[in-house]
């Protein structure tokens, strides 16, 4: 069932996209409100996959691969869903889809296997810290998308060459709130992940920490964010440098969830 679910949702995701895409070139307020609706129905079914592989598994599905990517994916969607009932940021909605829908085609193609638990994941700890921390990468993501379409907004004003993007990506300022908004919620959430993952080792392990390599870098990408957030809330920093130290902290990001697990050793391989 899980599966039927699953691909309905990337189905749902890929018309969203496309939808998005359309209007993004021809601006037509129909278009945008279908693409909303085929996102929205995209998310509704993405939940019910996550529920029915939650009863098939046994377990919260937010182990494998295909599990944390899809999870991933889907807190990237709900993210977007929040900023977008409280702010209006133009097009956000085409960058958002596009990878959402990059996110689902990973997870679509790694394995579906439901495999048992280890020992050490057969614990309450597993929904409450998993979940917390890539709920905070979604709004981290959501933070370097904005980033991201500041940059080229800045160079299309820079240049005084007003093309494409110009006109169809949202005012340097609204892009700046949405950084604000998302580094607000994102950075408090990693921190709990980060502090919920500690508890969960000395209770795993004995020890609230390994020096192990995905321990190491989600450290890494804490200091990365902890700058970040003092230098946009204490010195005062906006705009430019907010959009790269974000897209540069979130690079850290995804070698944290992905990078380590293939590339290093440690206790937390078999989540890989």
């Amino acid at each position: 069932m899980s599966f039927l679910l699953f691909q309905g949702s990337v189905l749902a995701y890929l018309l969203a996209t496309a939808a998005y895409l359309v209007f993004f070139f021809n601006k037509q307020q129909k278009v945008r409100r279908i693409g909303y609706l085929l996102f929205l129905t995209a998310v509704c079914l993405h939940t019910l996959t996550i529920v029915a592989r939650y009863f098939e598994a046994g377990y919260t599905p937010i182990t494998s691969h295909h599990e944390t990517v899809s999870f991933f994916a889907w807190s990237l969607s709900c993210c977007y869903l929040t900023f977008r009932w409280r702010y209006t940021v133009k097009n956000l909605g085409v960058f958002v889809c596009l990878l959402v829908l990059a996110l689902m085609l990973v997870a679509a193609f790694s394995s579906r296997d439901i495999v048992p638990l280890a020992p050490v994941l057969q614990s309450w700890w597993l929904p409450i810290h998993a979940s917390v921390t890539l709920i905070a990468y979604g709004f981290l993501a959501l933070a370097c998308i904005g980033g991201s379409m500041y940059l080229l907004q800045e160079r299309e004003i820079k240049k005084k060459r007003f093309g494409l993007f110009y006109s169809r990506l949202p005012s340097l300022e609204a892009l700046d709130t949405l950084n604000h908004h998302c580094l607000s919620i994102g950075f408090p959430l990693l921190t709990l992940g980060l502090i919920t993952g500690s508890i969960w080792a000395k209770q795993a392990w004995g020890a609230y920490w390994h020096w192990d390599p995905k321990e190491t870098w989600s450290l890494v990408t804490w200091f990365l964010y902890a700058a970040v957030v003092h230098q946009r809330f204490t010195v005062g920093w906006r705009g430019r440098r907010a959009a790269i130290l974000s897209i540069i902290a979130f690079l850290s990001v995804l070698f944290t969830l992905w990078g380590v697990s293939f590339l290093l050793k440690g206790v937390h391989t078999y989540a890989s």
